[in-house]
């Protein structure tokens, strides 16, 4: 009869377990990535009163079965549902990011690594993408040679560092222009030509414009093709309008005056320009050609004549694109240096394959875009300040910056386990690695690896299924209540046995 006590106090113990664990279930219905657990019940110890005995064919006599008590029952298992994907949920903040698949965020405290679903990440005061609980979020750098991700350790992820915060100035190396020349335009005639503008950057972030002239030349056979074009470098304006070409005087009297600037060098198409010809206004530092300079053309650029198609550019003294070599570009070469500064200018590639020669209506519409006419790489910009951070599908950091530029910062690293229910919850929807987990090799792996990938804007919520977990309440309200009743009734018993005295 002690026996049912036994069992039954057994079956209190295990049933209030289960409610244990659905209560925390039910507690974190809410809680970002959390993985819901379920209790899985086994007997235990049997005690046998009888052992079984085999057929007897001399006796005639069959065979009989053991005769067993169960002692109650125990917790098998407290498993967690750990790949099982919780709800998504909209928040649209660029730093909240949701692994789709069975991977997990690698963070540390400073002294291990942890293993998490929940992405809502911050940046901290230092920089760092971390964690709400300040963990600070691994991953891989970029590499300085490379400028590729390196996937090596992991290591914090430093965001807004100092030196990212910034994207520093780059010269213009790379230009292409396009549209179309059209014979019929007056200005290509005239003595002022058509002007075209050239955008690009020094060094140090400064905006400057090349103007170049495009005129028509005249055919030497008399046949009157209009298929060659002169090209004159005619000025160097800073973004204030103001000419390279020109500088200030002290005049002694607490005034300026203008004077042409002798120690800027030109070379335009392989051909150094010649600022002779130029004068400037020393009041108004305009720069103007003389009255008696006749123009001097550093460049050609030649058109089929009957299908007015690109054939080349080049030097002035160019007169046959058709042989051998590269003829759709040409070099402008701007020398400024100074003591303080050096040469802040970079040689700059002019591509001029995208150009044709067609009827327009008599317009001509010649535009300069930085950049390589292909790649887009080479087109310089200024200093930028960092406007936003934008993680991808691979996990992958921008840092975007005012100037137009966007730079890869790092790229998160995530964890995959062998049997990942193996882990241990440390708290705050961490986990960290056991003996039957698997380990974690310190690298990690691309979340794109086993097909998954990250979503920015997005968190992973629970995956507790509430109704669930209240149909798992009632049956284990009624067998914590079951199992009460069998105390009671032993009870019972055990008092008739009692009043036997009587």
């Amino acid at each position: 009869m002690m026996r049912s006590l036994g069992s039954a106090v057994a079956g209190l113990k295990v049933h209030q377990t289960r409610m244990d664990v659905i209560g925390n279930n039910i507690s974190n219905v809410n809680t970002i990535g959390f993985k819901s657990s379920k209790v899985q019940f086994s007997d235990i110890l049997y005690q046998t009163t009888q052992k079984a005995s085999g057929a007897n064919p001399t006796a005639g006599t069959a065979g009989i079965n053991a005769k067993q008590i169960g002692l109650g029952s125990s917790v098998a298992s407290i498993s967690t549902n750990i790949t099982g994907a919780g709800g998504a949920e909209r928040t649209d903040a660029a730093l909240d990011v949701m692994i789709d698949g069975e991977n997990f965020f690698v963070v540390s405290d400073g002294t291990q690594n942890y293993f998490t679903k929940d992405g809502s990440f911050k940046i901290d005061a230092a920089g760092n993408l971390c964690t709400a609980y300040g963990c600070k979020v691994m991953g891989w750098q970029v590499s300085e040679e490379t400028g590729e991700i390196r996937k090596d350790l992991v290591s914090p992820m430093e965001v807004m560092t100092p030196e990212k915060v910034y994207s520093d100035p780059e010269a213009t190396t790379e230009v292409y222009i396009k549209g179309n020349i059209d014979q019929n335009t007056t200005q290509l005639t005239e003595s002022e030509g058509y002007p075209l503008s050239i955008g690009f950057y020094d060094k140090i972030g400064n905006y400057y414009s090349a103007v170049l002239t495009v005129r028509l030349v005249e055919s030497e056979d008399g046949s009157g093709a209009k298929n060659t074009y002169s090209l004159e470098l005619t000025n160097i304006l800073d973004e204030n309008g103001k000419s390279l070409l020109v500088r200030e005087v002290d005049d002694g009297e607490g005034g300026v005056t203008y004077e042409l600037n002798d120690t800027v060098t030109l070379n335009f198409a392989g051909t150094d320009v010649d600022t002779s010809g130029f004068v400037v206004d020393p009041e108004t530092g305009e720069l103007t050609r003389a009255e008696d300079a006749e123009p001097t053309p550093q460049g050609t650029l030649q058109f089929d004549a009957a299908t007015g198609a690109f054939v080349g550019v080049g030097g002035a003294d160019s007169s046959d694109f058709t042989g051998e070599g590269d003829f759709s570009t040409v070099v402008l070469t701007i020398g400024a240096e100074t003591e303080e500064e050096g040469n802040v200018f970079s040689p700059i590639n002019i591509d001029f394959s995208s150009t044709t020669k067609y009827n327009n209506s008599g317009t001509t519409n010649l535009e300069a875009k930085r950049g390589n006419l292909r790649t887009g790489l080479g087109a310089g910009h200024r200093m930028g300040n960092m406007s936003g951070v934008a993680i991808d599908t691979n996990g992958c950091i921008y840092g975007n910056y005012t100037n137009g530029e966007t730079k890869l910062l790092g790229q998160i690293a995530t964890a995959n386990f062998a049997n990942a229910a193996g882990l241990e919850a440390v708290g705050q929807n961490m986990y960290t690695t056991t003996l039957n987990s698997g380990d974690f090799d310190g690298i990690g792996v691309d979340v794109t690896t086993n097909g998954g990938s990250i979503s920015s804007g997005v968190l992973e919520m629970s995956n507790v299924d509430l109704a669930s977990e209240f149909t798992t309440m009632i049956t284990t309200q009624r067998g914590f209540q079951a199992n009460s009743r069998i105390i009671t009734v032993t009870d019972t018993l055990l008092e008739e046995l009692i009043n036997l005295k009587r």
